[in-house]
């Protein structure tokens, strides 16, 4: 995500056949996802039926499967909600009102309840326990109510974000699933790459975005005032749609990629595409290729600047000039930061934010016509940075500097931005001051050669800049556990 104060897939889908190389978890067997469903914009309910196989790719056998319910954040009386107050008035834009997940059926389990610490877990009970390396299928029903907000799942005054609108399997670990909570600050979101196949029925006046190249099927019933997307995707870690009916298609080649923007408010498209389509190319170029045959970039109201999902990007209508440019390209970077090489946000936010946001510096270095240095970047990261820490240590008596920490210790959007994304840039300037430019560029290109697919620990990436010669785990290790004055 982009976290701009301006306020500032649809995707996913499809997917050419590519290898899923090992970090340190398991990657070669991969989940299945069959969803079959029916948007309403006149209850704003997504009704669907969901068949999942899931091989047990941990070290014990599994008495239950564990889904996550992000939908239930958005309910009333939810104890961890998607917006802080400081960005609700922006969110609401219709004053505050509530949507939630409905389980209305399973099948292939013995039983099934909603839990969890605050109504976001579907557990469901197996008949028997499920061995390593065997593989369960179950289907779910569920209807999901979507809140009026600007947001990643929510109906905007314009267009209708799905996103995370399904019951999603919890991250599996080799001792078992994880369980994690909402959080209004960062991204929550641990998964695995999985395969999907979702057909999607929605009024013919909406335009679905979409990163993928979607199959419109044939209605029977065409005077229904309905149509139908069927889009496969494989090895994607979600998938999300924007539906709206003011969409216009801007596309660009960068080598055998389309590059589509979506957009309906933009003054300038054509500057909007350009920075997606040249931060592609570079991205390409410096951390290896791109692997989808598409990627997407689509306008919506969000109170924060952009929301990034495999081949797709959310960009806020309220981000304008020099904030929408960086916003496009942030979650370009996010491509390789959190689709290719997916991290434990919920624990380690800098990893994919801090990485996405100085992915930004060196693109901008690279393009000076977009008139901001990597200079200026590193500089008001810094200044950002300063001033937190003197307003934090002024107001609480200290600061708390630590980066490697959960999403639910950060007091609020201001501590998490300028800890996840600003403290991160500066983290990997001290290291190009350190190692050098071409080190820096080296590691992080076997970061992405040999994590991709996987969920990547900080020792991870560690270690590729070892292995490139680096020798900075003194500093990784002084910044993460907030031992570093800047």
């Amino acid at each position: 995500m982009k976290k701009i104060v301006c306020l500032a897939l649809t995707g996913a889908l499809l997917l050419p056949a590519f290898g899923l190389a090992a970090c340190n978890r398991h990657s070669c067997a991969r989940s299945h996802y069959t969803i079959t469903g029916e948007y309403f914009p006149d209850t704003r309910t997504l009704s669907a039926e969901m068949t999942v196989e899931m091989p047990n790719v941990s070290e014990v056998s599994l008495g239950e499967l564990k889904f996550q319910l992000w939908p239930n954040a958005y309910r009333e009386g939810a104890k961890f909600t998607p917006v802080s107050e400081r960005f609700a008035s922006l969110a609401y834009y219709a004053g505050k009102n509530y949507g939630e997940i409905e389980i209305k059926g399973v099948g292939g389990a013995e039983s099934f309840c909603v839990e969890g610490e605050d109504e976001n877990i579907l557990s469901l009970k197996l008949a028997s326990p499920l061995a390593p390396g065997d593989c369960a299928t179950v289907t779910v029903k569920f209807e999901t109510e979507i809140a009026k907000i600007n947001h990643r799942l929510g109906v905007t005054a314009d267009a209708v974000n799905l996103a995370n609108f399904y019951p999603i399997l919890c991250d599996l670990e080799k001792d078992g699933f994880r369980e994690y909570v909402y959080a209004s600050s960062g991204d929550p979101f641990v998964s695995l790459p999985a395969d999907y196949d979702v057909t999607l029925t929605i009024p013919e006046t909406y335009v679905a975005a979409t990163g993928f190249a979607a199959e419109q099927l044939a209605d029977a019933n065409a005077d229904d005032g309905k149509q139908a997307y069927h889009v496969r995707a494989e090895g994607v870690r979600d998938v999300a749609f924007i539906l709206s009916s003011g969409y216009e298609i801007a596309t660009e080649k960068v080598g055998d990629v389309e590059v589509a923007y979506y957009h309906y408010k933009d003054q300038d498209p054509a500057a909007t595409l350009q920075a997606a389509a040249e931060s592609l190319a570079y991205f390409s170029e410096q951390f290896g290729q791109y692997p989808y045959p598409r990627y997407a970039v689509a306008e919506t109201d969000l109170a924060y600047g952009g929301m990034e999902y495999p081949a797709l990007s959310f960009i806020a209508t309220e981000a304008a000039g020099g904030d929408r440019v960086q916003a496009v390209v942030h979650e370009t970077a996010h491509q390789w930061w959190y689709a290719m090489v997916g991290s434990n946000q919920f624990d380690d936010a800098w990893q994919d934010e801090g990485l996405a946001e100085y992915s930004t510096a060196i693109f901008l270095e690279a393009h000076p016509d977009y008139g901001v240095t990597y200079g200026d970047f590193i500089q008001a990261s810094e200044q950002s940075y300063r001033a937190f820490f003197s307003v934090y240590s002024q107001v609480h008596g200290e600061a708390n500097t630590v980066m490697h920490r959960p999403l639910t210790s950060f007091s609020g959007d201001y501590e998490y931005r300028n800890i996840a994304y600003d403290k991160g840039v500066i983290l990997f300037d001290r290291i190009r001051d350190v190692a050098g430019s071409k080190k820096l560029m080296s590691a992080l290109k076997r970061y992405a050669d040999t994590c991709s697919w996987s969920i990547a620990a900080p020792e991870d990436l560690i270690n590729c800049f070892t292995k490139s010669g680096a020798n900075v785990s003194a500093l990784f290790d002084s910044f993460l556990e907030g031992k570093c004055v800047i």
